[in-house]
């Protein structure tokens, strides 16, 4: 029977006898022995099936439960019958039998797993004089104190809650022991606390003659004897007599401070509670009556906590010793060079590190005839192996090791007692991992010394993988190591000439290597040679040599011929890694760079033309972005392989990175080779190419590209010649991908011009260079000016005012055009909410970029700008592209919607320039439509341009949108746009942009005069 099964049966049993003896009152007194000597039952059936190595601790229970049961029978028999049981009576007499049972199987459970531990054993006592103080004045006190009980009565009744301490005092015990806690420590605590829980509510209910059989108080009864039962049949019940590895104290944790410093509040607590309660009374007699047991149990566990702080401060004292201690036998151990002067600092340490008080021998066998087991032990008397010596001792340290060179195995045996050993150990386990150390030291120093050995030196000959020769002033050989065989296939090369084995095209350098030797030069290099082996095969190999000629054992030259074929392979492949793209197979930058230079400076030593061609791919990150890196990959060798046929093999393919490549054009009489390279190269990329998926799939994807031509004539270096190449491609893809530019000299001044353009505007946004000066939108009926357009100004400090044409681009670039385009949106709108008084305005109209726009925190800049001015949202009108509104669509309409709902009216700029589609209209979240100039310069001389002008106002009236045509420069188109139903324009016609004054002080109606 399994004790799984067994724990299955027995809980089943105790759940329904349980439930018979609740249901069933007049059957208490055969339900409750059932239950109680089930329980005793099973505790012996649990010590058969589990084995334990100690018995009597379960036994001792298994009595203890049946004295417990056999009172509670004897007093159930007596009711059963009518009496009334006699107090004191022999049911007492069984019920006090239980504790010493109980408490002694618990002392054997705390010896077995480990023996005496102080610090475990303060830590119990701590709570144990808390709760028994408690005990005393809510529980055993009354008992003295009552006039109605005979002595016999009192003792008898001071016993039971004395019982219930001792037992609470042993559970706590076992707790506190250090090491693991196994399951059934948990169960048996658990059957004490029922236990306990029960007694408390019986004895108070005795104090109160309240108690009544088979009430709620008999629970913890049943949770004590059906807990004890199951314990002895759970597995783990036998860890309780397993002894453990011990240690000196008991780690002092957090809970356990908790516990300690509780339980030292009890008697203040009881003080207080006492005072609160009862204070006339206690006044009454003359004070607290329990004060001088308060005072003792106080005393008592101030100075159980202050041993357990002394022994704590005395365990941190011997760790700073034993940490003294390992530190100097460590300096002495690694200065052995030897493994006897080793021996000695091992046993000079262990002697150190022994306490001055303690009784121990150490011994060490460096021919120890036993198996090397790693790490180190705690071992008894039992178990150390024969041949080692143990004396009286019943407690050791032992470790062994092994012994460089002779494969001999050292044993340690340190003998002490045990609670040393164990404090000890974890010193002696750092100790132990030095001494491996400085055995491999002293193994590696003797084999290093063993490798000068001359016998060693022969027993490396008969063995290397080089083949060694010696060779007569004749050059014939006269003798070959063994490795001839194995490397050359020649099994016996005595008397063949050593030119025979060398290549004819590496006679010279054999000669020139020989002559060296015989000469007394030193080597610097070892020769190369190519060497023949018997299958036909060609070696490259390395050869020395040292000139023996004069010592009679060898009286000839001793040359070391080592095989390197693969090495040189390998320094092949390696060199062409360097200097190739792994991808395509092309030069890498840095042979394009070389090979640069050097042409560079042959051109100009022959006053030839070389060029070089910068080649980058349009759109490959979208094939990146779009189909994966690996279609990427596959895109960029088709390219590299169509570059690589058209130039052929006279001049240099490479790639530089990423999608750009580079040509090296060499020796041309002019550039227009390279010309004719280049369309010739954006012809074949235009081309696309068919890439696979990896999926089965196939793609037709773009390779075009982009080519910058620039020639030495322009250059005065290497590196400016590649600069130039750059801006030639940078133009190229700047005016039209998908074409080449050869490099100008005016390339390299604009982008000069660009980059100081780019640093002035950084200077400009911190030093606020920058104005707004607006431009009316005119009612076309009433030409009543119903808003204005802020339209940002430079004030430069050299080239004075400048317009948008001249930074808005590079400002783009650049990123500044985020800080610039919050600027003008701030400052157009507290100038508006000034010039707004006494006028017609009513809205201002800011431009704002797609990347300020997508600025995080856009919404909220607007929000801000508005409050900081005092303006109403009605009053702005924020301008955006169509190409804003095809990007990221979810995110920009989002943003457009809680402008929106904030009241900024929302415009499309220069309508009709980008991508939408006019269906697409009526789902943007717009408010106005601004028809670019293009549309209306000939909207007098064009029918269709007419036409068209006027189906995008019909278009957008049908909508809801407002329209504002722009650059309206004659009363013509005004009268035109008018007739079509177009509301609002601006233009020249009106007035160009002005000051902020200028539109203040603008009569109404009629036309301003135009701004200079």
């Amino acid at each position: 029977m399994t004790t799984r099964a067994a724990r299955a049966a027995f809980g089943a049993w105790i759940v329904v006898i349980t439930a018979f003896y609740y249901a069933f009152p007049n059957a208490h007194l055969l339900t409750w022995a059932l239950l109680g000597y089930s329980s005793v039952a099973v505790i012996l059936l649990g010590v058969r099936l589990n084995k334990p190595e100690r018995r009597l601790p379960w036994y001792l229970l298994a009595a203890g439960l049946a004295c417990f049961v056999t009172g509670d029978s004897l007093y159930n028999f007596i009711v059963w019958t009518g009496h009334e049981p006699r107090f004191p009576g022999p049911a007492d007499v069984l019920y006090l039998l239980v504790y010493p049972l109980v408490t002694g199987a618990f002392l054997l459970f705390v010896r077995a797993r480990g023996g005496a531990n102080r610090a475990a054993l303060l830590d119990a006592l701590v709570p144990t004089v808390g709760l028994g103080l408690l005990s005393w004045v809510y529980w055993i006190a009354p008992f003295t104190r009552s006039h109605e009980l005979s002595f016999l009565e009192k003792a008898v009744s001071i016993g039971y809650p004395l019982g219930d301490v001792l037992a609470l005092a042993m559970t706590l015990r076992m707790l506190t022991s250090p090491g693991r806690r196994p399951r059934a420590l948990t169960a048996v605590t658990i059957a004490m606390v029922g236990l306990l829980i029960s007694d408390i509510f019986y004895g108070q209910s005795q104090l109160n003659s309240a108690w009544s059989l088979g009430g709620p108080v008999d629970l913890g009864w049943i949770v004590f004897y059906a807990v004890m039962g199951w314990t002895a049949l759970m597995p783990s019940m036998r860890d309780l007599t397993a002894k453990l590895p011990q240690q000196l104290g008991a780690e002092l944790g957090t809970s356990r401070i908790v516990w300690m410093a509780t339980a030292a509040l009890v008697a203040p607590a009881i003080l207080y509670v006492e005072w609160m309660n009862g204070h006339q009374v206690e006044e009454l007699r003359g004070g607290v009556v329990d004060a001088p047991v308060i005072a003792a149990a106080a005393a008592l566990m101030f100075l159980l906590v202050l041993a357990r702080v002394n022994g704590l401060a005395d365990s941190q004292r011997r760790a700073r010793a034993r940490e003294r201690a390992l530190h100097q036998a460590a300096a002495e151990l690694f200065a052995a060079t030897t493994v006897e002067q080793a021996a000695t600092a091992v046993r000079d340490g262990i002697t150190t590190m022994m306490p001055a008080d303690s009784s121990f021998k150490f011994t060490l066998s460096c021919d120890a005839d036993v198996p090397h087991q790693p790490g180190l032990r705690l071992v008894t008397a039992a178990e150390v192996p024969p041949g080692l010596v143990t004396g009286d001792f019943q407690h050791f340290l032992y470790a062994t090791m092994p012994l460089p060179g002779d494969g001999r195995v050292a044993a340690g045996l340190l003998a002490g007692s045990g609670p040393v050993l164990r404090e000890l150990m974890p010193s002696v386990e750092a100790f132990l991992g030095q001494i491996e150390v400085v055995m491999q030291r002293i193994g590696l120093s003797r084999e290093v010394s063993r490798r000068d050995s001359e016998a060693y030196f022969r027993t490396l000959i008969q063995n290397a993988s080089d083949v060694i020769l010696i060779v007569d002033g004749d050059d014939r050989i006269t003798y070959a190591s063994p490795s001839a065989d194995t490397v050359l296939g020649h099994p016996d090369l005595t008397g063949a000439s050593l030119e025979s084995l060398i290549a004819l095209s590496h006679h010279s350098a054999l000669h020139d290597a020989l002559a060296a030797i015989r000469a007394g030069r030193d080597q610097a290099e070892a020769a190369d040679l190519a060497l023949l082996c018997a299958d036909g095969r060609l070696l490259q190999v390395e050869c020395t040599g040292r000139d023996l000629r004069e010592d009679p054992t060898v009286r000839g030259l001793v040359l070391t011929i080592r095989d390197v074929t693969d090495q040189r392979r390998l320094e092949d492949d390696l060199s062409h890694l360097a200097f190739h793209d792994g991808l395509t197979g092309l030069a890498n930058r840095v042979l394009f760079r070389n090979r640069l230079e050097q042409s560079f400076a042959v051109a100009g030593r022959d006053d030839a033309t070389i060029a070089v061609l910068f080649v980058d791919l349009d759109d490959f990150k979208d094939v990146n972005d779009t189909l994966g890196h690996a279609v990427g990959d596959q895109l960029l060798v088709s390219v590299g392989e169509r570059i690589a046929s058209i130039i052929g093999v006279a001049d240099t393919a490479a790639r530089m990175g990423g999608d750009e490549f580079a040509i090296l054009i060499e020796q041309s009489q002019d550039a227009s080779r390279a010309e004719l390279m280049a369309a010739e190269i954006v012809r074949a990329l235009a081309v696309p190419v068919e890439v696979s998926d990896g999926i089965g799939g196939t793609h037709n994807v773009s390779g075009a590209a982009s080519v910058g031509v620039a020639t030495n004539r322009d250059a005065e270096s290497a590196t400016e010649l590649l600069r130039h190449a750059d801006l030639a491609l940078y133009q190229a893809k700047g005016d039209d991908k998908g074409t080449w530019q050869r490099y100008r000299s005016e390339l390299h001044t604009a982008m000069v011009q660009r980059l100081e353009t780019r640093t002035a505007l950084h200077e400009a946004i911190d030093g606020e260079q920058f104005a707004v000066m607006y431009q009316p939108i005119v009612d076309l009926t009433t030409r009543e000016t119903a808003g204005v357009e802020a339209l940002v100004r430079w004030q430069h400090p050299v080239r004075g005012l400048l317009g948008p044409y001249h930074f808005i681009e590079v400002a783009e670039e650049s990123g500044a055009i985020v800080e610039i385009g919050r600027w003008v949106l701030r400052a157009a709108l507290t100038e508006f909410t000034r010039m707004r008084a006494g006028t017609t305005l009513k809205y201002v109209s800011v431009n704002v970029s797609a990347r300020q726009f997508r600025t995080p925190g856009f919404v909220d800049q607007v929000r801000d700008a508005l409050e900081d001015s005092g303006a109403r949202p009605e009053w702005l009108l924020l301008e955006i592209t169509e190409s804003l509104l095809l990007r990221d669509a979810d995110q920009v309409w989002q943003d457009l919607g809680e402008l929106r709902a904030l009241g900024v009216r929302i415009a499309i700029d220069d309508f009709g320039t980008g991508y939408s589609s006019l269906s697409y209209l009526r789902q943007m979240p717009v408010d106005v439509l601004k028809v670019d100039k293009s549309f209306i310069d000939d909207i007098l001389g064009s029918e269709q341009q007419r036409a068209l002008v006027d189906a995008i106002v019909t278009l957008a009236r049908n909508f809801d949108l407002a329209v504002v045509a722009e650059g309206i420069e004659d009363e013509g188109q005004r009268a035109e746009l008018a007739a079509m139903g177009c509301p609002y324009g601006q233009g020249f016609l009106f007035s160009k942009p002005v000051w902020p004054h200028e539109i203040s002080a603008r009569p109404q109606p009629g036309v301003m005069s135009p701004a200079a």
